[in-house]
């Protein structure tokens, strides 16, 4: 008759790899006697139990996911895990199974994106056990489900009504928009070359440049058409991984006149003289010191790390350096790092431990191996013939007998044919590979962007001073407008070229989506650039920023494999809509601190810079309308994807937390006009930009500062850039700046 309480205690959470486990401290009391004792549980798991002993009761306790029976059974009849050829990378994972009730039984194939329906039950095919005997199937119980995907649909008709709706916010806006002389456009890519840095060579590898230089050309061209087998099972060629070797060691994919085909097959070759060739860049003078080179010298070579041949120059200071917190790591540090990853680069190419070349018959993984690895594990003749080929290659580049080494490349060549020819790709997505390294599009265009649109900044302020329009701004007008178009079309090309030569749409990483938004960036302010060039400025600007972004050293540009849980359809549907959104609202942020400059230099005397900030706030108000509908809907259609997938609509995942965040955020400052006293430019203006931190937290701050589902972290904290906090600051100074001359009223549209 006596009550039993449980009451909380505390709480904390500990992570295990991918797992995380909870403990939960409670206090159970019975009569006059209190316990507290911890509890461990973890998702997905049955609770550990806990028994409390009391003089007249015992009792037990746990905390953990509750069991709840089926009405029917499963029975897992056969597991079946596909990997990508010669990786550990799972390709696909499927369960074949047998529902049983009572004296039904239905037999089904459960497999990513490909769900197992019973009754208002749905199984996901969730995980697989270590051993790959035992499947994990996630279950849900959603007897709602066309319902909620009738809600989502109706809310979709109604942001897209509001483009079209007589009377809209969005349509008086582009009426304005087009009375104020900015008129709309239709919907409808000047590359930079890399310049090749100059480095001081030892007297003997420069006299082996002069003559290795014009010599090798044809059969460096030749050796680049190869294909190799990557770490993640993706076939490729040759020609692919010589360019993401030389771009991760120097930067660049030339060197001395030489391409990245010259210069890897020649590190293969003479790794004796590479190893004095000044590949690395480097900046801290501490580590110039450490490694005992001028301080004047700005690259370093791999000889110069080591003394002798064993000594290793660096091996405190990255021992000490990976020791640290990473919060903790200064550039010293950071580059020291860096430069040991370089390193590790250069040694594998010298012993050929990256270029997995070689076939090997009948093999069930279909593993490719690299030549000392296939003369190592190959028997008989297949490894007779991987000796003399790879001996035969070698010895005649050494000996400049291109005539020979062309001929030991047709002999492995044909090789690969006769035993791997099932993954090797069409020649046609090979050619394309071939000509989409060859242009090094992207990493040229972050020049142009960002070049260009400032000196498009610049023109259109001075434009907006001068109060007037003359021949020359027209004439401006008009030239940007072609080179922008032209960099849209060739951003559009090479975008469209990745997505033939992967065989998927080209969002799928964190590269490809910078590359993306940075593409959206664009479209979205050529629907407005015809008559401002401060406009198109900051379209330029925002897709130089998204390009620039994607080829810091920490984004991987190389083009994989997908994870199975995105191979469906809805990688091209959602992750695209709200991908785009972000530039649109880019674009919104970069206009609003253009306004907030402009905002500095009112006077009476400068009348028509008011005229400027009325305009360009109803484009950026345009812009994130658009961008708040893209937003929702690809949310909206990101929920039914998850349902598809993993059976729920919304987990707080961290990713989805912060969209919502971000929804919930430019909602708010779009209907800040409905407060009367917050109808002014300034204020949207002012949020309009800061509010695209969410974006940031969204996009960058979820992948590499919390673990989830949809992100990349690692659970290991990483310093946060000090870009951040410049920005932060800029951010609050302008505003600032620009707030004693905020008295600007509100924007007066036309009635209908």
């Amino acid at each position: 008759s006596d009550s039993v309480s449980v009451a909380f205690a505390d709480y904390s959470y500990t992570k295990q790899g991918s797992q995380g486990m909870g403990q939960l401290s409670v206090e159970v009391c019975y009569k006059d006697e209190c316990k507290v004792e911890k509890l461990i549980g973890q998702r997905s798991m049955k609770g550990y139990t806990k028994r409390f002993k009391f003089a007249e009761l015992e009792m037990d306790v746990e905390y953990g996911s509750k069991i709840l029976p089926l009405p029917f059974s499963i029975k897992l009849r056969d597991f079946q895990l596909d990997r990508y050829p010669g990786s550990m990378a799972p390709s696909s994972y499927a369960s074949e199974v047998t529902v049983i009730d009572g004296d039904k039984t239905m037999d089904y194939r459960v497999y990513m994106n490909h769900t197992l329906d019973y009754g208002s039950f749905k199984f996901f095919q969730s995980s697989y056990d270590q051993d790959e005997k035992g499947t994990i199937l996630s279950v849900n119980d959603d007897p709602g489900k066309w319902p909620t995907y009738f809600g989502y649909f109706l809310l979709v008709v109604g942001f897209t009504w509001n483009f079209f709706a007589r009377g809209s916010r969005f349509g008086k806006l582009i009426k304005y928009v087009k009375s104020a002389g900015m008129a709309l456009v239709p919907l409808l890519f000047l590359m930079s070359s890399a310049t090749p840095l100059q480095a001081e060579e030892s007297g003997q590898f420069n006299h082996y440049l002069e003559t290795y230089k014009t010599g090798s050309l044809d059969t460096a061209e030749k050796f680049a058409g190869l294909m190799v087998q990557g770490p993640m099972g993706r076939m490729e060629p040759v020609n692919s991984l010589n360019a993401q070797l030389l771009y991760k060691i120097h930067g660049t994919i030339n060197f001395e006149g030489l391409n990245h085909d010259q210069v890897v097959m020649g590190m293969l070759s003479r790794p004796e003289l590479w190893r004095h060739a000044k590949l690395m860049k480097i900046k801290s003078p501490k580590l110039k010191d450490a490694l005992g080179i001028d301080r004047n010298e700005k690259y370093a070579s791999f000889a110069d790390a080591f003394v002798g041949s064993n000594g290793y120059k660096l091996q405190k200071h990255v021992e000490k350096a990976n020791q640290l917190n990473p919060n903790k790591r200064g550039t010293f540090e950071r580059e020291v790092i860096t430069m040991d990853e370089k390193l590790n680069v250069i040694y594998m190419i010298f012993y050929g431990n990256l270029f997995k070349i070689f076939p090997l018959e009948n093999d069930p993984a279909d593993t490719w191996y690299n030549p000392m690895e296939a003369m190592d594990k190959f028997a008989g003749l297949p490894k007779e013939a991987v000796g003399m080929m790879t001996r035969g290659l070698i010895d005649s580049i050494v000996k400049a007998d291109w005539a020979g080494a062309n001929r030991n490349i047709q002999t492995i060549r044909n090789y690969q044919y006769k035993y791997g020819s099932k993954l090797i790709p069409s020649q046609s997505k090979i050619d394309a590979e071939f000509f989409y390294n060859k242009m090094h599009l992207f990493p040229r265009l972050v020049g142009v962007y960002v070049i260009l649109g400032f000196i498009l900044l610049l023109i259109g302020f001075s434009e907006i001073i001068a109060g007037k329009s003359n021949s020359f701004f027209r004439w401006t007008q008009r030239i940007a407008i072609v080179i922008v178009f032209a960099l849209f079309l060739a951003h559009t090309f090479g975008l469209g070229l990745r997505w033939y030569i992967s065989g998927h749409a080209p969002w799928s990483d964190s590269y490809e989506s910078l590359l993306y938004i940075s593409w959206s960036a664009m479209l979205a302010g050529m629907v407005f650039f015809r008559r401002s060039l401060l406009v198109l400025s900051a379209t330029v600007i925002v897709a130089g920023i998204f390009m620039f972004t994607a080829h810091l050293s920490h984004i991987n540009p190389q083009i994989t494999n997908l994870v199975p849980v995105l191979k469906s359809y809805w990688l091209t549907i959602h992750v695209s809509i709200i991908t785009a959104s972000y530039g649109f609202l880019g674009l919104s942020a970069v206009i609003g601190y253009i306004v907030l400059l402009l905002f500095m230099l009112r006077s009476e005397k400068r009348l028509h810079i008011d005229k400027s900030i009325y305009g360009l706030m109803a484009v950026s108000e345009a812009s994130l309308i658009i961008a708040l509908a893209m937003l929702t809907i690809g949310n909206f259609l990101g929920g039914v994807w998850a349902n598809e997938s993993w059976g729920r609509y919304w987990g707080w995942d961290p990713k989805e937390t912060w969209a919502y965040v971000a929804i919930v955020t430019y909602t708010f400052v779009l209907h800040l006009r409905l407060v009367k006293k917050l109808d002014t430019p300034f204020i949207l203006a002012a949020t309009s930009f800061v509010a695209f931190a969410t974006i940031i937290m969204t996009y960058f701050g979820v992948n590499f500062y919390l673990s989830g589902m949809h992100s990349y972290a690692t659970g290991d904290p990483i310093p946060i850039p000090m870009w951040v906090y410049y920005m932060t600051a800029v951010a609050l100074i302008t505003i600032a700046l620009a707030y004693p001359k905020r008295g600007l009223p509100r924007l007066k549209l036309p009635s209908k």
